[in-house]
């Protein structure tokens, strides 16, 4: 099969590698030319995936057209707040039968769509019958040292689903479908803003009773914006929502804990930012997902609070106290 994947982070980059070693031709798009020429003299991405050598059979480019012209499978793994920008310039180029999946975790800032939703306006409401939303607890670097990981395809086609299932499946790297393809964007989207919750109460040193709390009450925030959205519960129970949620939340090598450890310890947001070369998708998906959630009515506390921590310079531990100090209710409420 023919691949295209936009966007070489640490993400795009390591699931490059897999459809790569698993005997694909594959090519890798980068928006950085020097990043383009480091890769195809060295075969490692020195910005966002160092000291790993990458396959001999991964292609390198700096063309979207290359990347996409006779592709089978896309698969778009840019920042959701520049997708739309991205998807506008392979409207011409993406083949009409080309499955279209989306490994991006976030929700679009003013638009408060994700990223399936971007797909429909911009190439076309009969791109959700070929549309793919891959997510899971799968941190980029283990995954491109091939230690073993599960990951699900939501689609609402199930020849789509199983199509990226196949191509990107091997012994160490496991591929489930589903056909809740919101569910699976959502808990992509609101996991790393629970993370930063969780990153803070870490940096504030509060224990692991708060954060296993933060994690549990976080899940319970994930399933109502996604029964509003029209995703099923058991998607939030499986790998695309419980399990990267634990992930994100617990992980060291999580960006998005690592921005709320530093909020706790007392560091601004400006100097965090400053010194991450990689994008913490959670700081933006807190304003997105915390609109998304006042938009549809959907009371989501612990979003709030991290929205308020981050953009209405709420100091960490009054926010805390406030989720503590809520009116008393039933735990399924």
């Amino acid at each position: 099969m023919k691949i295209g994947v936009i966007g070489a982070g640490s993400w795009g980059t390591a699931l490059a590698n897999v459809v790569a070693a698993n005997g694909h031709d594959t090519t890798l798009w980068a928006y950085e030319p020097e990043l383009v020429a480091g890769m195809s003299a060295t075969r490692i991405n020195h910005l966002f995936l160092p000291d790993i050598k990458l396959h001999p059979g991964l292609q390198y480019t700096g063309s979207l057209a290359e990347a996409a012209q006779g592709a089978e499978l896309v698969l778009l793994v840019t920042p959701t707040q520049v997708m739309r920008g991205v998807l506008a310039s392979l409207l011409t180029e993406l083949a009409s039968t080309a499955v279209l999946a989306s490994a991006s975790k976030g929700i679009e800032l003013g638009t408060l769509c994700t990223v399936s939703q971007i797909c429909s306006q911009v190439l076309g409401d009969a791109v959700q019958g070929r549309f793919v939303a891959l997510s899971g607890p799968t941190f980029a670097k283990e995954v491109a040292l091939g230690l073993p990981s599960l990951i699900v395809a939501g689609s609402t086609n199930q020849i789509a689903a199983h199509t990226v299932q196949a191509a990107f499946s091997n012994p160490v790297f496991r591929v489930y479908t589903s056909d809740d393809a919101i569910g699976v964007e959502l808990g992509g989207a609101v996991k790393n803003v629970i993370a930063i919750a969780a990153g803070i109460s870490d940096g504030l040193g509060f224990g692991h009773n708060t954060r296993a709390a933060l994690i549990t009450r976080g899940l319970a925030e994930m399933k109502r914006l996604g029964r509003a959205m029209g995703a099923q519960d058991a998607t939030f129970a499986g790998l695309a929502g419980m399990g990267d949620l634990v992930l994100t939340c617990t992980g060291d090598l999580s960006r998005n804990r690592t921005v709320g450890v530093k909020l706790g310890q007392g560091q601004t947001l400006e100097t965090i930012m400053a010194e991450m070369r990689m994008v913490a998708e959670g700081v933006k998906s807190a304003e997105s997902v915390n609109a998304l959630a006042r938009r549809l009515g959907v009371e989501m506390p612990i979003t709030e609070k991290v929205y308020e921590i981050l953009y209405g310079n709420k100091p960490a531990r009054q926010a805390v106290l406030e989720l503590m100090s809520r009116d008393l209710k039933p735990e399924q409420a």
